[in-house]
């Protein structure tokens, strides 16, 4: 069974949709005892990086989190829930991220002929050989809809990263967390192979 935190960040639906063509049991929760009994946790997310660690919080659901990080239950991180993984974000300047990952979440800076929020297919650079990525071929194009993106402190975390006004730590794995910028529920078949590989972790 894999547990989706539920911490009113949207985008939930289409990640559940994704696992059930995948042929997994999906139960959406808060529930801390079902989070902890799960065989996979996914924490998806579309929002701010203050109100969705204000929420996790309020729920109790920043704690449940490290649980299941010491536990070894593998745990995955998608788009904002890569995010609130860092220890901080200029998007809420002060407010502390969960911190099980070192590293920042900085603002994509403004390019020429670039929009921001960044949205859309970006290729991924493979690297230091990530689980995720089993079966996927450098160049592989995923979607991304962010305005903030991943610089992490440890190089040998990230396992893949792309390029969209500057260099972004595009996925990274560390033990039992794994976590990715873009949407592989959004990403075709590229993304539901990502998906497959964690399930079958």
């Amino acid at each position: 069974m894999i547990a989706m935190i539920d911490y009113d960040a949207g985008n939930i639906k289409s990640v559940e949709k994704a696992l059930i063509l995948l042929g997994q049991d999906v139960v959406i929760t808060r529930d801390r005892d079902t989070i902890l009994q799960a065989d996979k946790v996914i924490l998806p997310g579309v929002g701010a990086f203050g109100d969705a660690m204000e929420k996790l919080r309020q729920y109790g659901l920043d704690q449940v989190i490290h649980e299941v990080a010491d536990k070894g239950i593998p745990f995955l991180g998608i788009c904002l829930g890569l995010q609130l993984l860092f220890e901080s974000s200029d998007e809420a300047p002060g407010v502390k991220g969960l911190g099980l990952l070192k590293g920042e979440i900085l603002r994509i800076p403004n390019a020429e002929g670039l929009k921001i929020p960044h949205m859309g297919w970006n290729s991924l650079h493979l690297e230091n050989e990530g689980r995720l990525f089993k079966g996927i071929g450098e160049g592989a194009y995923v979607y991304f809809v962010h305005s903030y993106y991943l610089k992490a402190a440890d190089e040998s975390i990230v396992k893949a990263s792309t390029q969209y006004s500057t260099h972004i730590h595009a996925s990274v794995e560390q033990g039992n967390v794994f976590a990715c910028q873009f949407h592989p529920e959004k990403s075709s078949d590229v993304g539901l192979q990502i998906l497959k590989n964690f399930v079958e972790l």
